[in-house]
């Protein structure tokens, strides 16, 4: 049975289709291998074991009847704790949103209609807003491949329980680089949508009950294989995707390689192992060209922070926006002075926008989009480092005082991990993410796991995904932590 937790959702759904395994039988595996990494991991924090065995049972029941099925009749999965989901109220890490009565989010009800027996629901930081998966309500998740690390956030308990083999498939979200980081922290597949393209509705945040698509955010699937991105996104968009449609021949495929930028630290590390990777494209046939930055990344940085804190700000308490009023007229000498687009002074105005000052941002993405239009009317995908570092050491401290250090002794800014997912969330468009590669081996390290992302044109989510899809299964694909 490990084996089969160990495969991809479509081998567990063949195995399931064709009955080799009950759906009863597969969720009480995936429930013991919880049991075994929950004290290590402490990746899903809350669970609904006896309404998923009844869902099971029922399901058994109409397969060996004969009804038909949803494509996911019968699978086990978890849901990242900022939906709803009937019984388990989205927490999003504060004690009093879990004590609401709920109806799953659209998305949720999408994958529930499919045939997906919803068991348990795993870890964020508080509103999503860390690339930490810890709060005071459950805890911090570790990461599977160094427990003495972070598996990223928002979607971090997603990203390690896929890691671990605990989940196949995962629902997941992405403002700052939600899905792409802990998909790139812990070696699994994620695809952050076009924007627009799956429903936001029963996420928390916004607050709950709220009807509002937030600017910038998207709803995505994780899991891993690209093929199963591709089965789920197209559940949960309710859409026209195809989940089966043939894979992309990479002899017929142009790349960008995107690694140079002064705005976008990077570990030696890391570029190491995309540079790797891309050389591994061209062996396989794609055509992989290296590119300058496909945008201007200073004018984009300052109007992404704009339209980001424009929109976090909601979340802020009122007395912490009050103190960032009092501190504008500070920050906008800052700015003047020449303080970067991702100091303290550029969140301090973002937070506080004015709609005039919103406005210009968002004429500043508009621009910005058609500027890199120009790159793929060359090329199919851009090819880029996801995050700066690999998953980085558990760090409590307060915001501001928290570093990111490079292998080579670099010291960077805690928030340039916005850096390298900022053009595909500012101006909308796809990107997957895809396990490129591990760093160094040490003396007690296999070696962290390294994401790319291929960023796609508004639209081109079926294309991108077929690129995935090619790369997982004539490349590279997923790799089980020595967990």
């Amino acid at each position: 049975m490990n084996d089969l937790l160990e495969a991809d959702a479509t081998a567990q759904l063949q195995a399931l289709a064709t009955k080799h395994v009950s759906a009863v039988e597969l969720l009480k595996a995936a429930l013991a291998r919880h049991a075994e990494t929950h004290a290590a991991l402490n990746a899903v924090v809350a669970a609904d074991p006896e309404r998923a065995l009844e869902r099971a049972r029922a399901l058994d029941d109409a397969r060996v009847r004969g009804e038909s099925l949803g494509p996911l009749a019968g699978l086990p999965m978890t849901i990242k704790d900022t939906f709803d989901v009937a019984g388990m109220a989205a927490s999003s890490g504060l004690p009093h949103l879990r004590r609401r009565q709920v109806e799953d989010a659209v998305a949720v009800a999408h994958a529930r209609r499919a045939g997906a027996v919803i068991w348990g629901k795993t870890n964020v930081p508080v509103m999503a807003g860390d690339w930490q998966s810890a709060n005071a309500l459950y805890g911090a998740t570790n990461n599977p491949w160094d427990p003495a690390r972070t598996p990223g956030g928002s979607s971090g308990g997603a990203a390690a329980a896929l890691a671990a083999g605990v989940t196949p498939l995962e629902i997941g979200s992405d403002i700052g680089g939600s899905l792409r980081v802990p998909a790139s922290f812990c070696g699994v597949f994620s695809h952050k949508p076009t924007w627009g393209m799956v429903s936001q509705r029963g996420h928390v945040p916004p607050g709950p009950g709220s009807f509002a698509e937030r600017d910038l955010n998207v709803v995505g699937p994780m899991a891993r294989s690209a093929r199963d991105l591709r089965l789920l996104l197209s559940i949960i968009e309710d859409g026209p995707l195809a989940p089966r449609a043939p894979a992309a021949d990479l002899a017929t495929v142009r790349i960008a390689l995107w690694l140079d930028e002064p705005l976008c630290p990077l570990d030696p590390e890391v570029r190491a192992v995309v540079e790797a990777f891309a050389a591994q494209l061209r062996d396989a046939g794609a055509e992989v060209e290296p590119v300058a930055s496909p945008v201007d990344m200073r004018a984009l940085l300052f109007a992404y922070q704009t339209l980001l804190g424009a929109v976090l700000g909601e979340d802020l308490p009122p007395r912490v926006l009050r103190g960032l009023e009092r501190a504008r007229p500070f920050a906008r000498f800052a700015l003047a002075r020449g303080a970067g687009p991702l100091s303290d002074a550029a969140a301090t105005l973002a937070y506080t926008a004015r709609h005039r000052e919103w406005m210009a941002a968002d004429a500043a993405r508009a621009r910005l989009r058609h500027e890199i239009d120009d790159t793929f009317t060359r090329f199919d995908a851009i090819l880029a480092p996801i995050a700066p570092v690999p998953a980085f050491p558990h760090d409590r401290r307060p915001f501001g005082r928290r570093r990111l250090a490079a292998s080579d002794g670099e010291i960077l800014n805690y928030n340039s991990l916005l850096t390298w997912i900022s053009p595909a969330t500012a101006l909308k468009l796809p990107a997957t993410a895809l396990p490129a590669g591990r760093t160094p081996a040490g003396p007690t390290s296999a070696g962290l796991p390294v994401g790319a992302q291929l960023i796609g044109p508004m639209g081109a989510d079926g294309r991108i995904l077929a690129i995935a899809q090619a790369i997982d299964e004539n490349v590279r694909g997923f790799e089980a932590p020595p967990f």
